[in-house]
């Protein structure tokens, strides 16, 4: 089996999460790999491992409320910077606009970073 590029993996990993795909995430994630979520501040919390990513981003995925919306992705080499907006209402002011910075390492997310335009609590659904 071909192994997929980088582009490849982060453009299923955005698929899961627009289309609230979370199965879409099965075979994307590496055994090690850690996660930065952009709550609670200043640090946001760390997740480390496959089991315990998969479970954060297959609830992110699966809520209906929400919608995540990549603006741009770039990708050099192994790592992908995704630029998205994440909407959590309907008025102009429920929703937030951030970054992640991901490494993808033998065909696997092995890093995912989250940074946000905020300074406030977002209803995630993982949390």
């Amino acid at each position: 089996m071909t192994q997929l590029t980088t582009s490849e993996i982060i453009d299923r990993f955005n698929h899961a999460f627009v289309h609230h795909d979370p199965t879409a995430l099965d075979d994307l994630i590496a055994d090690d790999c850690v996660m930065e979520a952009i709550q609670p501040a200043p640090d946001g919390a760390r997740t480390e491992g496959r089991e315990a990513c998969l479970t954060f981003w297959r609830a992110l995925a699966e809520d209906h409320s929400t919608q995540f919306e990549p603006e741009e992705v770039s990708v050099s080499g192994e790592r992908a910077t995704i630029r998205w907006r994440y909407r959590f209402g309907d008025g102009p002011a429920d929703s937030v606009r951030g970054v992640n910075l991901m490494r993808v390492r033998d065909g696997r997310i092995a890093e995912a970073l989250g940074y946000s335009k905020t300074g406030g609590e977002i209803p995630l659904a993982a949390e």
